[in-house]
């Protein structure tokens, strides 16, 4: 849709997810034989298509599918270096930790800020391609004061979900002073950080930060107005769930290992007017042959669940939701509606916008066409590039009708 006329209608469409329940078939809110109409970067209109308003243009969706472009509330991409050997030690039985986090924190000190942000942005290309039309990114592999600032000004180039995130590890020189090291993260690293950020995160898990070290992070962050989210409950049950909950994080990510008191704690927030979602990355449990969380049972006792890629060079390299939302179905209990709603709207609650993930009027008309009649086919053909077109803000920025 670029040279935009001031109306264009998206048009046979075989199956259009909406994820607006009072637009369509159940919480994907789909309506077969539909159709969309995009006015100045929004929708419009969307519904069957025999009632479907005039435009100034046409595009023929030719009884493809069309859903809600991706929202991937968590990734990775500032980063230099590669890991790929890790990966294959892992594959050969070492099991995962977090200590590889620091191999790349070497190579990105050492990277210019050119190849920072051309690395950024081909991955960037690389999710847009495969249908992620919203991305946040986190810093996290300088781990000095100058390298978070760096890493997110470049994230910002891409992005303007910015995460600051100098929480990651314990940088190496201060491996025997973890206080210390928090001091400088609640300190001068976050006076430089916050003026480029909108979020604050922390990775609460053994062999990196613990509930308290976590909890002033967050506390610091919050002062200076940014907004709160936790890595937590990846390598085994801990306090990072619930510290999430009482702090009001927009998401807690992970959620690997969770005792009863994290779901209810989980489920309690769902209620919230801005809840706190379990945001669940499959692609890092596929990678590093971890168990997977049970999507199921959060769901069934009411958590709000979101699914998300984790991009990074380390427990995770995919930047494609469409696999995440497949192993999701096949290895998570999750229902295929119940996956594509995660990767959608899911990640939309846990970026706390309303504006995107969903294609009702006054939605950005942020649109994915596949090359399939609907969206089942995410799950049902894994692994087979299907995304034909996708548009930003009713610009075409991937592939082709």
């Amino acid at each position: 849709m670029n040279d935009v006329p001031e109306s264009v209608l998206v048009d046979d469409i075989a199956t259009l997810v909406t994820n607006d329940p009072s637009r369509g078939r159940g919480e994907v809110g789909e309506i077969r034989d539909a159709a969309l109409v995009v006015e100045d970067g929004r929708v419009a209109w969307s519904g069957p298509r025999a009632q479907a308003p005039a435009a100034d243009a046409r595009i023929d969706a030719a009884g493809r599918c069309v859903i809600p472009g991706f929202v991937d509330s968590h990734s990775h991409i500032v980063f230099a270096g590669d890991r790929s050997r890790e990966f294959a030690a892992r594959m050969s039985g070492r099991p995962y930790s977090a200590g590889g986090i620091r191999t790349t924190v070497a190579a990105t000190r050492e990277a210019t800020d050119a190849d920072l942000l051309a690395g950024a942005r081909r991955l960037v290309r690389e999710a847009r391609a495969q249908g992620t039309t919203t991305l946040e990114v986190k810093s996290g592999y300088g781990l000095t004061v100058e390298d978070e600032e760096r890493c997110l000004a470049v994230a910002s180039r891409v992005t303007d979900e910015v995460t600051f995130l100098g929480a990651h590890v314990v940088a190496p020189e201060y491996a025997d002073d973890p206080r210390g090291y928090v001091d400088l993260v609640t300190g001068p690293m976050l006076d430089a950080c916050a003026p480029r950020a909108r979020w604050i995160d922390v990775f609460c898990e053994r062999g990196a930060f613990d509930e308290d070290a976590s909890r002033r992070v967050l506390t610091a962050g919050m002062e200076r107005g940014l907004l709160p989210r936790v890595h937590g409950n990846q390598l085994g049950e801990g306090p990072g769930v619930r510290l999430a909950v009482e702090m009001g994080a927009a998401s807690v990510d992970h959620c690997t290992y969770l005792a009863a008191e994290d779901v209810d704690a989980l489920v309690q927030a769902a209620g919230r007017p801005e809840p706190t979602v379990a945001t669940l990355l499959p692609g890092v449990d596929f990678s590093t042959r971890q168990a997977y969380p049970d999507a199921r049972a959060l769901i069934d006792a009411g958590a709000l669940v979101a699914l998300a890629s984790d991009c990074n060079p380390g427990s995770c390299f995919t930047s494609s939701l469409a696999f995440c939302v497949a192993v999701a179905v096949r290895d998570m209990g999750m229902t295929p509606d119940e996956a594509v709603w995660a990767a959608t709207a899911g990640g939309a609650r846990a970026l706390r916008r309303t504006d995107v993930g969903h294609l009702a009027p006054g939605a950005r008309a942020d649109l994915v066409l596949l090359d399939a009649p609907n969206h089942l086919y995410l799950a049902y053909r894994p692994g087979v590039p299907q995304v034909a077109a996708v548009w930003k803000d009713g610009e075409l920025v991937s592939g082709r009708p």
